[in-house]
């Protein structure tokens, strides 16, 4: 007997894998972004999958997004008109690049930051530190010459093993406002849960930002089943609640 599924099955933030509106593919939530429409319908970014109501989840690049607003696919997957603001990407990529921030910010807090020039420099060949070094940074409106001479003192410490991450696609004036300092070039990372999440953050930045249309060929993905938008997932799990601003 057929029996009406209950707020939690359709509840779409419980899902571990959804629809792609731009690709047609189902792929795992973590690469995906939701969003949902606010009370006066216009759509509304939910990185962390709390807003309540019927989502639509798109592939978290700005390619994928673009091709969604391109096809109006948002109001077709929601079946009701939708307000999609010209502006959706860019406030998208802001609270991606707000989250990167944030964390860089709570890791310096515990005391994982290492900021300066020289003293990056003498941490990379010190190996007096009780932490690995996991990550490198240099302001994306740094000198080239900064940059080069970083470069060397991570391979001269690390001779290609083990190498630290290079992030440089921040600017100077956003790392002054996450480590509360004036004029940050460059930094290093010890390693650490927020280490780990400020990495994972800056991954999703960088896929944002660079990533292409998904195809059937990325791994891991599969092709929907028909209606599979309107369909709720068999797998569930928790909503998110990391943190506690929605965005």
């Amino acid at each position: 007997m057929l029996t009406t599924p209950s707020f939690e099955e359709r509840d779409d933030r419980r899902a571990h894998e959804r629809l792609c509106v731009a690709t047609r593919l189902v792929r795992p939530v973590d690469t995906l972004i939701r969003l949902v429409p606010s009370p006066d319908g216009t759509l509304t970014p939910d990185l962390k999958r709390v807003l309540p109501g019927r989502g639509v989840w798109v592939t978290a690049n700005r390619a994928s997004f673009n091709e969604a607003m391109r096809r109006k696919a948002f109001a077709r997957s929601l079946k009701r008109p939708v307000e999609v603001p010209p502006t959706l990407p860019d406030m998208v990529e802001m609270l991606l690049e707000r989250a990167v921030l944030d964390m860089l910010s709570f890791a310096n807090k515990a005391g994982l930051v290492i900021s300066g020039f020289a003293k990056v420099i003498d941490a990379l060949d010190s190996e007096r530190l009780s932490q690995r070094i996991v990550a490198v940074i240099q302001a994306r409106d740094g000198a080239e010459d900064g940059a080069r001479k970083l470069a060397q003192a991570v391979r001269r410490a690390y001779l290609d093993k083990n190498v630290p991450d290079t992030i440089m696609n921040l600017d100077s004036a956003h790392l002054d406002l996450a480590l509360g300092r004036t004029n940050v070039i460059h930094a290093a990372l010890c390693a650490g849960p927020a280490a780990t999440g400020f990495l994972d953050r800056v991954a999703a930045l960088a896929f944002w930002r660079d990533g292409g249309l998904a195809s059937a060929e990325d791994v891991p993905s599969r092709e929907a089943p028909l209606q599979a938008d309107d369909e709720p997932s068999t797998q569930d799990a928790a909503p998110s609640q990391d943190g506690d601003d929605v965005i």
